[in-house]
């Protein structure tokens, strides 16, 4: 692979550019993959562990003996309880299942730090990061005169350089472990979610007018090469573009409306997951629950089965 080459698919990791797609390609964001839940859940309590844990921590729960969950729990409530009150809410119960949910967003991160930390100082500073990403082009840009639009490190550096600021909310231009997942992972928070729309906006729309017309939005999905009919797929896509993405008519896409498109306003599976925890362990009906309340109906949350929480209980607080 040569240099060039091999930049590219680094900048095509850290920064989650795609390439020119021959099939369709999913931009929607998906808040989780929890599922609605199913009455077998209710009677089995499957859901609340996999929502609790994990789902694939949930699988290994089952080696524990009851008093070895009940103690791994008591220790997960520590780490809940985020302002050390001895209540956990329900705020506090849907922000850990989120965690949960997205733990594969920090073990990511946590596989690349070192990368990007290269004075190991446990932040990542802007130029860390431009260094890492960009110190071969910037050192030697007479080599990338035939980069296309698609890889365009001009265009790439001030774009990163963006979402680097935004993500940096005290603004010291180095990023922490949570700024930097922010930074590799904005679709997962939400003060990210202006950037996100911002670039999907500006990959797909090709002729720089602000909006997203509909073969620009169709062309972001299907690359037309062989001068065929166009799939199926294609068709159904153009009507969703005409009855439920173009929402006021106009003939094209606003920023307010891709907002819409790959951000829906879905059902909180967490919030409903926290509430309906909560409800049902709450003995004394406060709407907290300490952790007595929480080991008196640990089967809810752990069950017999637990998880490689055995794993996750040894880990640095700051990877989950």
């Amino acid at each position: 692979m040569d240099v060039f080459n091999c930049v590219c698919v680094v900048l095509l990791c850290t920064t989650m550019v795609h390439g020119k797609p021959t099939l369709r390609k999913e931009r929607v964001i998906h808040d989780s993959d929890l599922s609605k839940r199913t009455e077998e859940d209710n009677k089995s309590f499957q859901y609340d562990h996999e929502a609790f844990l994990g789902k694939e921590e949930a699988k290994t729960f089952d080696q524990l003996t009851s008093e070895e969950s009940k103690d791994r729990l008591s220790k997960i409530v520590d780490r809940i309880d985020s302002n050390s009150d001895g209540y956990i809410n329900t705020a506090e119960l849907k922000a850990w299942i989120k965690r949960v949910q997205k733990r594969y967003v920090y073990e990511n991160v946590a596989k690349v730090w070192t990368d990007y930390d290269l004075n190991k100082d446990n932040k990542i500073s802007w130029d860390e990061y431009k260094q890492a990403t960009y110190g071969y082009y910037l050192a030697n840009p007479e080599e990338f005169d035939d980069a296309t639009d698609q890889f365009s490190f001009k265009k790439m550096l001030p774009r990163d350089e963006r979402r680097f600021k935004t993500a940096d909310l005290n603004g010291d231009l180095a990023a922490d472990r949570e700024e930097f997942t922010s930074f590799l992972h904005p679709e997962e928070f939400d003060h990210m979610k202006d950037i996100v729309v911002q670039e999907t906006l500006e990959d797909i729309d090709k002729n720089g007018d602000g909006d997203v017309d509909e073969d620009e939005y169709i062309a972001d999905m299907f690359a037309h090469e062989d001068g065929g009919p166009e799939p199926d797929w294609v068709k159904t896509e153009r009507e969703q573009f005409s009855d439920f993405r173009d929402l006021n008519k106009d003939g094209k896409m606003d920023p307010d409306e891709i907002r819409h498109w790959i951000m829906p306003q879905d059902y909180d599976h967490a919030q409903a997951e926290a509430r309906h925890l909560v409800y049902e362990s709450d003995q004394d009906k406060d709407q907290m629950l300490t952790r007595e309340e929480i080991l008196e109906n640990w089967n809810m949350f752990v069950g017999s089965q637990a998880t490689n929480y055995g794993e996750d209980l040894t880990r640095n607080h700051d990877e989950l």
